[in-house]
């Protein structure tokens, strides 16, 4: 489809008509995820301390990017298919599990699909293991090793991104890459803002930080 069609314009009218950004960073047995706090109607601001971030299982989070009702949809239907699995599999949810269930739940809707980016990432439990990945609107799954962003704000995300990630960062170090990268891209994007909520997961804990940033 090309960038000028009307149909093109249509759909990313709609992705970034809530705007909002998610970000994701893997580092050495360490995962942070981080959204900013902004619900908007394009430029007009509804909510500063709504994130697109959720807990679907023990150390594996879901953040969404999109158009409003929708991720908050599937995040509704990712927590009642998590309770199913682990009622069935009588075992916790693993992040690629995760992964592979929500990419299942965006294709089933693909002639009709949702109008939302998601981001899996957490820890699996076994092996410390971190696990990042994103997906488009029909659930095509990108897992790179290094970070991942949705959103209003992910072209600007990327570049900053290379500048602070590097192999094998511990929990600090990611936690502060994470918050730099975002930051800058919040300071770029207009859809996105009003403060970041940063989720560090390590094997014993999970840290939960709210970051300032511009309000307005």
């Amino acid at each position: 489809m090309r960038r000028d069609d009307p149909k093109w314009l249509a759909i990313m009218g709609i992705m970034s008509y809530s705007g909002g950004t998610v970000l994701a960073m893997a580092g050495k047995d360490c995962v942070c995820i981080a959204s900013d706090l902004r619900l908007g109607e394009q430029m007009t601001t509804i909510a500063t301390d709504f994130p697109k971030i959720a807990q679907i299982a023990e150390r594996v989070y879901l953040g969404v990017g999109g158009f409003h009702s929708d991720t908050k949809t599937i995040i509704d239907k990712m927590n009642f298919r998590r309770v199913l699995y682990e009622l069935r599999e009588s075992r916790h949810l693993r992040p690629e599990v995760a992964a592979t269930m929500l990419s299942n739940l965006q294709y089933h809707h693909r002639f009709g699909s949702y109008f939302a980016e998601p981001i899996i990432a957490g820890l699996d439990m076994d092996t410390l293991k971190p696990y990042i990945c994103g997906m488009d609107t029909i659930g095509c799954i990108a897992a790179p090793r290094d970070f991942v962003a949705v959103g209003t704000g992910a072209e600007y995300l990327l570049g900053v991104c290379e500048g602070f990630w590097r192999p094998d960062m511990n929990s600090e170090e990611l936690f502060e890459a994470t918050a730099q990268s975002l930051l800058s891209g919040l300071e770029r994007d207009a859809a996105s803002g009003w403060g970041a909520l940063v989720y560090t997961v390590t094997k014993d804990k999970v840290n939960v930080k709210t970051i300032k940033a511009r309000m307005d």
